[in-house]
């Protein structure tokens, strides 16, 4: 009996990983990744498959045609992104993995970072706690709206609003919801709200924008006002990819400013909207058994090669084998050969001629011989001209044939008569001494000194 028990507890394959991805699908919410792509596969199908990585982990991300084709860029190896996505399992495999449903190129960093410091700052003084968020009520009295009055989010919300319940009276408090001194414009607007108390709820709203358009929602000064508000407030912000400060401030979240206008009307018809939930609800069991037979359908068609293509492929390797055969037996055999005739010169160079080497020998020891008679005999012939020349160039032979050297006083040698001046004394330099002299010129008169 308990052997058929236990056979009765046992599930298949394809159970666990149907509870494991509603599981992963029901308990982490859509979700902005940061990381790096990496393994990109670009499918015939169009869809994209590849791993979104950081320093020390990665995950298997797949982005489906219809979703892919919307990008403003192309996906790239290496590229940095930031990505929204629901985190399932794909069945067919058991892969953990993502459905990207939006990306983005990285670097809003900046704003990011003020996001993130700002959210953990009033995080901690508990303005995010489930505990103090309030009920919204079922049949408000009257319905407050704080938006621009030339906002498209406002004609969304009043048309809504008017649709689903007429009776209920709309209250507008103004403000700017975009650029400078925006923030501060939002926040006394809630404030008034709740000093007048004319509504039982607020709706705080906008239409979508890049983070910069929608950044004024996440200025402390307005996420103080939504958290001090006596009034229950509703926040709709943007699309339902954008998050902001006032959204984890506020009571109730709506994804977009439509949203929130159904948040806090009756609905007049409940079973139109279980109709509604019903049909969402085969919409996705729908998508995504057309997403998990797409992702098969990729998966089989790379592995599926035709034989004609695997045979070439084969013949190629074999063909290739054989050529580098060949290559390696004729450059065994050249180099075999070459080595053999490196060693044949060798020996022959070293096989000694005693003969002939005496004889060069000889022959070299009589060239020597004759070189070095002739480098003495023209090194004599060089010193002989060399002293003749010295000799003759040698100014104390000059003096000692007569001849004497004038100078002045300053030791310069003279060469002109006109560079004496009369009376002026000069030294004679002789072969046996000097002697000193006075100059007389023979006019009597000083000649004028050279420029």
């Amino acid at each position: 009996m308990d052997f058929l028990d236990r056979n009765r507890d046992v599930i298949s394959v394809s159970s666990l990983n149907r509870m494991a991805r509603d599981l992963l699908e029901a308990g982490i919410p859509p979700v902005w990744i940061g990381g790096e792509i990496s393994n990109l596969t670009l499918a015939a199908s169009g869809h994209g498959y590849f791993s979104l990585k950081d320093g020390g982990a990665q995950v298997r991300c797949v982005m489906f045609r219809h979703k892919l084709s919307l990008l403003p860029f192309r996906l790239r190896e290496g590229m940095q992104v930031e990505l929204r996505g629901q985190v399932t399992l794909y069945e067919a495999r058991g892969d953990f993995q993502i459905n990207v449903a939006d990306m983005r190129a990285a670097g809003l960093g900046r704003l990011f970072e003020a996001f993130e410091k700002l959210k953990a700052k009033l995080q901690a003084e508990g303005l995010f706690d489930t505990a103090r968020k309030r009920e919204l009520p079922s049949h408000p009295a009257a319905i407050g709206i704080v938006t621009s009055p030339a906002a498209a989010a406002l004609r969304d919300v009043v048309s809504t609003l008017r649709r689903r319940m007429p009776g209920i009276p709309l209250i507008l408090y103004p403000a700017q919801v975009q650029g400078e001194g925006s923030a501060q414009q939002i926040a006394n607007a809630i404030r008034l709200a709740g000093e007048r108390r004319e509504v039982e709820v607020l709706i705080v709203c906008r239409g979508g924008g890049s983070i910069e358009d929608l950044w004024s929602f996440n200025e402390e000064v307005v996420a103080r006002a939504v958290a001090d508000s006596p009034i229950p407030t509703v926040s709709g912000v943007g699309h339902e990819t954008d998050f902001t400060i006032c959204d984890f401030v506020a009571d109730r979240r709506a994804p977009t400013p439509t949203a929130a206008a159904e948040l806090v009307s009756p609905n007049r018809e409940h079973l139109a909207m279980q109709l509604e939930q019903a049909k969402r609800t085969l919409e996705r069991a729908l998508g995504r058994l057309l997403t998990d037979k797409s992702q098969r359908l990729d998966f089989l068609s790379r592995r599926l090669t035709h034989p004609g293509a695997k045979l070439q492929a084969q013949r190629e390797k074999l063909q290739a084998l054989e050529s580098r055969l060949r290559q390696r037996v004729y450059a065994a055999f050249e180099q075999g050969r070459w080595r053999l005739q490196l060693a044949n010169t060798k020996l022959s160079r070293h096989l000694p001629d005693t003969a002939a080497h005496a004889q060069m020998l000889q022959a070299q020891q009589s060239r020597l011989e004759r070189a070095r008679d002739r480098l003495l005999e023209r090194r004599g012939q060089q010193l002989a001209q060399l002293a003749a020349t010295l000799t003759a160039l040698n100014p104390e032979a000059v003096l000692a044939r007569g001849y004497a050297i004038v100078q002045k006083q300053n030791g310069q040698a003279v060469k002109n008569p006109a560079e004496l001046l009369n009376h002026e004394k000069v030294t004679l330099r002789l072969a046996q001494g000097d002697a000193v002299a006075r100059i007389e010129h023979p006019s009597g008169a000083q000649p004028e000194l050279p420029f």
